[in-house]
């Protein structure tokens, strides 16, 4: 059984540790626990690692995260990965920062990200994992919140998060969405 794992966000190192790259910073922790590297592949960075008889596939686009869909349609063809076994694992504007919640589908909430996923992949009906990054910014500052590094306490408590996050990974691929969701969402 194949699984893809995308973690969204934008590729340079001027993004590296922002809030919209939480994606990234999720699979950067999960490829280093099961000690595999990311390598360039077509339209992404991609790592893979076997866990409980399961090959989970780890793809980080390098399309820019407003074109994170034509990476995730490439790598499920070319995987003949099945769209159910996807998994995007995204920043959430509407959670409280470090809140994770996993859906199996869900409309865009203007992330445009999700957006061109939702266009490229044919609809709503694929799994997400959503991190809270919470909405502390003023009126039309949306941009430049989701594009700024994370507060001190926020990057001192991103780890155990992160983790978290990871869990819900490892466990989406081994026991399902369902009854993820029901172990994870509070």
């Amino acid at each position: 059984m194949k699984y893809l794992i995308a973690g969204l966000g934008n590729i340079g190192a001027e993004y590296e540790l922002t809030r919209h790259n939480i994606g990234f910073l999720v699979l950067d922790q999960l490829a280093d626990q099961h000690k595999v590297n990311f390598t360039t592949g077509r339209l992404a960075e991609k790592a893979e690692f076997k866990f409980k008889g399961k090959s989970i596939h780890l793809i980080k686009p390098t399309t820019y995260m407003n074109l994170s869909g034509k990476a995730i349609a490439y790598w499920l063809q070319e995987l003949k990965i099945p769209k159910e076994n996807l998994l995007v694992v995204v920043d959430d504007l509407a959670l409280p920062f470090g809140s994770l919640r996993l859906r199996t589908k869900g409309s865009a909430a203007g992330h445009n990200g999700l957006k061109n996923i939702e266009l490229l992949l044919s609809g709503q009906e694929y799994s997400r994992l959503r991190f809270g990054i919470g909405s502390d910014f003023g009126k039309g500052q949306q941009v430049d919140f989701v594009l700024s590094n994370f507060s001190k306490e926020e990057f001192n408590a991103l780890p155990e998060i992160i983790n978290k996050a990871n869990e819900i990974v490892l466990s989406f691929c081994t026991i399902g969405p369902e009854r993820t969701m029901n172990l994870f969402n509070k």
